[in-house]
C-alpha cells in the first residue's frame, strides 16, 4: 500500500495572504505599520517566524527576542482571520480525489501548528478529503525530520516508507531526503522557479499531472 502525502501552505493552498495579514497586525502594533506586502509572499509560507524577522530586518530592528515576543500575537491574529484571502490551488482537490480512486493512501505533513492546520482545512471544507493530519507541534519534532512524514503515512495503515512528498521548498525537498522517498515540488507557488536547483525526483506544474507522476514514483 503506497500513500502520498502533501505539504500544506504553498502546496495545496496559497495562505500567504492570510499570513501576511497576520504578521502587518505585529508589525502595526509596534508602531511601524504594514512592513510586508504581496511581494513577500515567498517568506510567508515559510512561517511566522521568518516573517517577523523579515520584516523587523526589513527596518533595521532585528531582535530575536521581539521574535519570540510577538510570535503568540501573530499566531493568535493568524487563527482569528485564518481564511480570509486563502484558496486552495487549481486542481488540487480534483488531484486528492483521483489519488483516493485509485487506491492511494492521502495525508498532510506541515510544518504549521496542528490546531491551526485542522482550522484551515475545514474552514476551506476539505479537511474530510486527507486521512491524516501531522502538524508542526504534534511531535516532538517537526520537518525536516522525517519522523512527521512517516507518522502521516502511518496514521493511514502505510508502510512508513513507502510514500512521496508533495511540497513547495528546500524544507520538503530535505525532509523526503531524510526519509529515503521520493520528493514532488510544484512550481507554482512563490518560489517556483527555485524548485529545479533542489533537484527532487519530480517537478509538478500542474496538479493533473500528479497521479501519474505518482504511478511513475510509486510503482504498485
Amino acid at each position: 500500500m503506497t500513500a502520498v502525502i502533501f505539504d500544506l501552505d504553498g502546496t495545496l493552498a496559497d495562505t500567504s495572504g492570510d499570513l501576511l495579514a497576520a504578521a502587518n497586525h505585529c508589525f502595526r502594533d509596534m508602531g511601524l505599520g504594514d512592513v510586508l506586502g504581496p511581494a513577500d509572499a515567498g517568506v510567508a509560507l515559510r512561517g511566522g517566524r521568518a516573517m517577523l524577522r523579515a520584516g523587523l530586518a526589513r527596518v533595521d530592528q532585528m531582535d530575536e527576542a521581539i521574535v519570540d515576543r510577538y510570535y503568540g500575537v501573530l499566531l493568535e491574529a493568524y487563527g482569528a482571520a485564518i481564511s480570509v484571502h486563502t484558496r486552495m490551488y487549481d486542481g488540487a482537490m480534483d488531484a486528492v480525489e483521483v489519488l483516493k480512486s485509485q487506491g492511494y493512501g492521502v495525508g498532510i505533513c506541515t510544518n504549521k501548528p496542528e490546531g491551526l492546520a485542522e482550522q484551515l482545512l475545514r474552514n476551506l471544507g476539505v479537511r474530510d478529503a486527507f486521512g491524516s493530519l501531522v502538524g508542526a507541534d504534534t511531535l516532538p519534532v517537526r520537518k525536516p525530520d522525517p519522523e512527521p512524514l512517516f507518522e502521516a503515512t502511518r496514521r493511514l495503515g502505510h508502510d512508513p516508507r513507502a510514500c512521496i512528498l508533495i511540497g513547495d521548498s528546500d524544507t520538503d525537498r530535505n525532509t523526503a531526503r531524510a526519509a529515503g522517498v521520493p520528493s514532488v515540488l510544484v512550481t507554482f507557488g512563490p518560489a517556483g522557479g527555485d524548485m529545479a536547483a533542489l533537484e527532487p525526483e519530480a517537478l509538478l506544474d500542474d496538479f493533473a499531472a500528479l497521479p501519474s507522476v505518482a504511478a511513475t514514483l510509486l510503482p504498485r
